[in-house]
């Protein structure tokens, strides 16, 4: 059998159809392995979400082809949303790829590495909306973390989105398979379970039951071995009194929420095709925080979509100061082929919309600041991900940091820490979206 390497781009949802992948080609009893200059056969899963994506997707699958003279590669193939959205153009000005798989043919992984390695060039597109939702997986990430898939695709059907497009309309896992998978999980030692889809909050509306069954699946996930299990994305509009009493109540599940608000504007989000406005979301995150002691959100914005003025940037700016959601993540707004968006008239200018992005990026540093130095002089447990070897330091997550979107506790240690452990460190100082501590001994 053949050595495969697998380079994994975009969002954590496309992470585990890699790790699908790759323990399908363990399976057929290829051989990973992490350096492409080995591989036999390469593998890039891309993502197709918005124009820097596609770029970056673009660059990476040209710097894995070069292997093929300067390594042992035979063949390269890609797979994921870029395929799904531009097969034809793909294949036509990239000859240096050897064979595609769509978003609905992961499946078709092994056999497309035994396709290109006998000097074929197939294309593997198959229904997204039949695509199988179960499969074992091969992690690619640390031992004590993992992300925990519970639906694929989206119905949602936003103006400025094409993700419908690339994974196909909204489908829940079965809640056994979903037991199942997770006993698996920690069994396996995982102390740090993130629950994600396009939108959690839907789980189960389009299963035979129809009704939300999120609130029930997170409590039997809490019977199991995890420390933390993290949500990842609740829509505001789907976030239920039943939902909103098991994330107060159940103790492993972080008080800290992911819930993608776009803008407050009712104009703009009308235009987005969302539900809501500024009065909803102030009301609901008085709730949350008045029912959930310690809760951290993170929301998701848009900035510079068509026809925004300023005075409904400038109510943006004002709910942001007044509600003060801890972590921000701010966007300009991206006129990806094929969205409805992307037809709007009144498209704004990349100047307009980059002094947007900084001036809510300059608005959510106060915000942060406040938060990190509230935090001194505090205890906080933090799960431990390395050690630094320049800086001589232990590095770690609280309960308010995600992975990669958020910041990180840098931490002194007389005794040595492991990753994976959850350690009591006490926060002296910050530095920018990081906490600096001292772990506290036993």
């Amino acid at each position: 059998m053949s050595k495969i390497g697998l380079i994994s781009l975009g969002c954590s949802k496309n992470l585990v159809d890699s790790e699908h992948m790759l323990a399908l080609l363990r399976d057929a009893g290829h051989e990973i392995t992490e350096d492409m200059s080995e591989a036999e056969v390469g593998i890039v899963n891309t993502c197709g979400f918005i124009e820097a994506a596609k770029t970056e997707a673009i660059e990476t699958i040209l710097d894995t082809a070069q292997f093929k003279q300067t390594g042992s590669m035979k063949g390269l193939i890609v797979t994921g949303c870029l395929v799904q959205r531009y097969a034809d153009e793909m294949r036509a000005e990239l000859p240096e790829i050897d064979a595609i798989c769509g978003t609905g043919s992961y499946e078709n992984i092994a056999d497309a590495v035994s396709a290109v390695l006998r000097g074929e060039k197939p294309a593997y597109l198959g229904d997204m909306a039949a695509a199988a939702l179960e499969g074992d997986r091969m992690a690619l990430t640390p031992s004590y973390t993992a992300y925990f898939k519970i639906a694929e695709g989206c119905s949602n059907r936003c103006a400025y989105c094409i993700i419908p497009k690339l994974r196909g309309p909204y489908r829940s896992r079965e809640l056994s398979a979903l037991l199942e998978e997770a006993k698996k999980l920690s069994d396996a030692g995982v102390k740090e379970l993130i629950v994600i889809a396009q939108d959690i909050t839907k789980y189960g509306m389009d299963l035979p039951e129809h009704r939300r069954l999120l609130p029930e699946l997170l409590q039997k996930l809490c019977e199991m071995d995890f420390t933390w299990i993290r949500l990842h994305y609740l829509y505001p509009d789907q976030i239920t009194d039943e939902l909103i009493d098991v994330i107060a109540v159940e103790d492993k599940i972080v008080k800290y929420l992911d819930i993608p608000l776009q803008h407050v504007s009712s104009r703009i989000l009308k235009a987005m095709h969302r539900p809501g406005g500024r009065a909803e979301f102030e009301a609901l995150i008085d709730k949350l925080r008045t029912r959930i002691p310690g809760l951290v959100l993170r929301t998701s914005l848009i900035v510079g979509l068509p026809g925004e003025t300023e005075d409904e940037f400038a109510e943006l700016c004002e709910f942001l100061q007044n509600t003060r959601i801890e972590r921000v993540g701010v966007f300009e707004f991206s006129p990806e082929e094929g969205t409805e968006a992307a037809l709007l008239p009144d498209q704004i200018d990349a100047e307009t919309k980059s002094n947007r992005r900084l001036i809510v990026e300059e608005l959510q540093s106060g915000v942060m600041d406040d938060y990190n130095i509230n935090r001194h002089n505090t205890d906080m447990i933090v799960l431990t991900e390395g050690f630094d070897s320049e800086q001589e330091l232990y590095f770690g997550r609280t309960y308010a940091d995600s992975v990669e979107v958020d910041g990180k506790v840098w931490f002194e240690s007389e005794s040595e820490v492991r990753a994976g452990d959850f350690v009591t460190v006490r926060i002296t100082d910050s530095l920018g979206a990081d906490l600096l501590g001292v772990k506290k001994e036993d």
